[in-house]
């Protein structure tokens, strides 16, 4: 049984679709789960460790993609008692663990971010995403669980409410508004596309190698800047390319009016010099070539068409 845990987003749901490509048995782990052919629901708490066990008892392979409110009060109390139950239930039912990341816990990284690049969390959410991820290390280290890391840059792709990219421009571009973008359109700044994720968490499932390691989601490079990524939008959306940059200044100033703004302004740093993701371990190892950002720009156009 492939379990899921934190389904309904958009990485779940990319894996979701490649495990049923597969002929995989899928358990969907979620408060409110919703449908997909021929996969078990089964509504959860994550943060209750009785629910976290039944969710994961009978399970080969778990995948913990969860999203939590964008909150530093939620994901300090949350966090790692999710992280721990998840590792307690997988220990006790003999279950591998996946977990999906993001690069929080890496902080502000001079040049590319690897699998090597060492913990140095600049926010009060990198340090939550270093706690998590050092634990789950650790029992690894120690051979308590098998395991991996896998992590992604900022992500896009179709059906991606979650995705600033998404939300920035995509929408707007879909919504006939002009576009966005945070803090500097010149620098350039790696983006994973989720299609891509789905068959790489897939990928590595089934690798025995792979175990006990960290890898980076595939994603395309070079990166291109803002200004690159919008003017690529606006072409299939068949549109001019207008957008408007939000400074620093008018971020802060709507995070007095906005809870969600007011959280993303301790991630600033991400977006005002280059932000570097580099995916060639994953690559080399198994011949990948990550989607084109004009190839995976021009499907999240189109789902918006269909």
């Amino acid at each position: 049984m492939n379990t899921i845990l934190g389904a309904g987003g958009a990485i779940g749901n990319e894996l979701a679709k490649e495990l049923q490509k597969n002929n995989q048995p899928i358990r969907l782990v979620g408060r409110h789960p919703k449908p997909f052919a021929n996969a078990e629901l089964k509504p959860a708490d994550l943060s209750n460790y009785e629910q976290t066990q039944n969710a994961v008892k009978g399970s080969s392979i778990v995948y913990l993609t969860a999203g939590l409110a964008y909150d530093i009060k939620v994901w300090r109390e949350l966090w790692p008692k999710i992280m721990r139950h998840t590792i307690d239930a997988c220990k006790q039912h003999n279950a591998r663990l996946i977990f999906f990341d993001n690069v929080y816990c890496l902080g502000k990284v001079n040049g590319a971010m690897t699998e090597e690049t060492p913990f140095h969390p600049t926010s009060k959410k990198g340090e939550v995403r270093a706690q998590i991820a050092t634990l789950l290390l650790n029992e690894i280290k120690a051979g308590n669980i098998k395991a991996m890391i896998t992590r992604s840059a900022d992500f896009y792709g179709p059906d991606c409410g979650t995705s600033v990219f998404n939300s920035l421009v995509t929408d707007k571009f879909a919504k006939g508004k002009k576009a966005q973008w945070l803090i500097n359109d010149k620098v350039k700044h790696s983006y994973t596309y989720t299609r891509d994720c789905g068959k790489a968490l897939w990928l590595l499932s089934q690798t025995e190698t792979a175990w006990n390691q960290t890898w980076h989601m595939p994603s395309a490079h070079p990166p291109l800047t803002g200004k690159e990524m919008i003017e690529i939008a606006a072409k299939y959306f068949g549109v001019k390319p207008g957008y408007m940059v939000i400074s620093k200044f008018f971020a802060r100033l709507g995070g007095l009016f906005n809870t969600i703004i007011k959280e993303l302004n301790e991630m600033i740093y991400q977006n005002d010099s280059d932000y570097i993701f580099d995916s060639s371990k994953i690559e080399k190892a198994f011949g990948i070539i990550p989607t084109s950002y004009e190839e995976g720009i021009k499907a999240t156009a189109e789902s918006y068409l269909k």
